[in-house]
C-alpha cells in the first residue's frame, strides 16, 4: 500500500462509520497533507517515535493549541492503523499531548458592537451584510451554521431558528426583533438580486450567486470592522463571544447559555464567567483608592 492508500483509508474510515463533518475530514485531511510532505516520500510504517518528534520541533513555531491538534490527527491515525492491523508498530503510542494555556476568548464591548452594527446601507451587499451581523450577535451562532442556514430553518413569524449544530445535534436558537427586521428586508428585497437568476436555497448569498463561505464572510467582517474603527482583531468567533458574555453579564443562567451555543460540555461554556471575572477585577483596579494604595 502506498502512504496514500493510507489516508484514503482513514478518511473514508472518519466519513462514512465516525459521520464526521466535511469541516472536520478536511482539517484531518490539510494535517496529514502536511505530515506527507516532511515525510518525504518515507512509508507510514516505517515511520518512528523520531520521526514524530521531529515533525512536532519542525512545527514549534505554531501555537500550542495547533501543535496539540497535529498531534491528536496523528495519534487518531496510527491507532486507526494499529487497530485495524495495516502496521505493526505504533509510532505515537504513550507520546502527551503538550498541556494547553487556556485562554479567555476576545470580546467586544456593547459601545464596539454598536459601532460594528451602525453600517451604512446602500447596496445589496450592505444589506446582507447588515442581517449577518444582526443575527450573529443576536444568536451566537458557530459562522459555518450561518454561512449554511436555509430559508426552511428561518421562523420570521417567531423569531426563531432551527439550527443543525456539531455532531449533527439540533437547537432552537431565538434572535432578536432588530436581527428580524434586517433579516425580512433582505429576503423580501435584496436577496433575488444576488441570486442572479440562479437557484438555492442557502440564506446569504455572495456576489457569484452561490451561497457565501465561511472565508468570503471573514474577509467581509473584518473590511467592516476597519471601516467602523474597530481596533481589536476580530473574527466571528467574536461575535459569537461577546453575544456569550453579554448574556452573562446580563444575568442569563449558565445552562440557558450552554443550550443557546449548542455546547455539549458545561465546561466549554463556563469559559465566559472566567471572562466575568477578569473584567471585574480589570474594572477594580482601575479604581481611583486601589490606585492611591498601590
Amino acid at each position: 500500500m502506498t502512504n496514500q492508500d493510507y489516508y484514503t483509508k482513514y478518511l473514508d474510515y472518519l466519513q462514512f462509520e465516525r459521520k464526521l463533518s466535511e469541516n472536520t475530514i478536511d482539517s484531518y485531511q490539510n494535517n496529514l497533507n502536511r505530515f506527507e510532505e516532511f515525510l518525504n516520500g518515507k512509508p507510514i510504517q516505517k515511520v518512528t517515535k523520531e520521526d514524530i518528534f521531529a515533525y512536532l520541533k519542525s512545527n514549534e513555531n505554531m501555537a500550542e493549541k495547533s501543535r496539540a491538534h497535529y498531534l491528536t490527527v496523528l495519534k487518531n491515525f496510527y491507532e486507526f492503523l494499529s487497530t485495524e492491523e495495516l502496521i505493526k508498530e505504533n509510532p505515537c503510542e504513550n507520546i502527551k499531548a503538550p498541556k494547553i494555556t487556556k485562554k479567555l476568548p476576545e470580546f467586544l464591548t456593547y459601545e464596539e458592537v454598536e459601532k460594528l452594527l451602525d453600517i451604512k446601507l446602500e447596496t445589496p451587499f450592505d444589506y446582507r451584510n447588515k442581517a449577518m451581523l444582526e443575527l450573529l450577535y443576536a444568536t451566537g451562532l458557530r459562522v459555518s451554521e450561518l454561512v449554511n442556514l436555509k430559508l426552511n430553518q428561518i421562523d420570521l413569524e417567531n423569531d426563531l431558528l432551527q439550527i443543525l449544530g456539531k455532531g449533527k445535534k439540533e437547537r432552537i436558537s431565538p434572535f432578536s426583533d432588530i436581527a428580524n427586521k434586517y433579516m425580512k428586508i433582505y429576503i423580501e428585497k435584496y436577496r433575488n438580486l444576488l441570486l442572479k437568476k440562479k437557484d438555492s436555497d442557502y440564506v446569504f448569498i455572495n456576489n457569484f450567486g452561490n451561497k457565501i463561505s465561511r472565508q468570503g464572510f471573514f474577509k467581509n467582517l473584518k473590511v467592516i470592522a476597519i471601516k467602523q474603527g474597530i481596533k481589536k482583531e476580530i473574527s466571528p468567533h467574536t461575535l459569537r463571544h461577546s453575544y456569550a458574555t453579554h448574556m452573562l453579564k446580563n444575568g442569563a443562567d449558565l445552562r440557558i447559555i450552554q443550550e443557546l451555543l449548542g455546547h455539549s460540555d458545561i465546561g466549554t461554556t463556563e469559559i465566559y464567567t472566567h471572562v466575568i471575572n477578569e473584567k471585574l477585577k480589570s474594572d477594580y483596579e482601575n479604581h481611583p483608592h486601589y490606585k492611591k494604595n498601590k
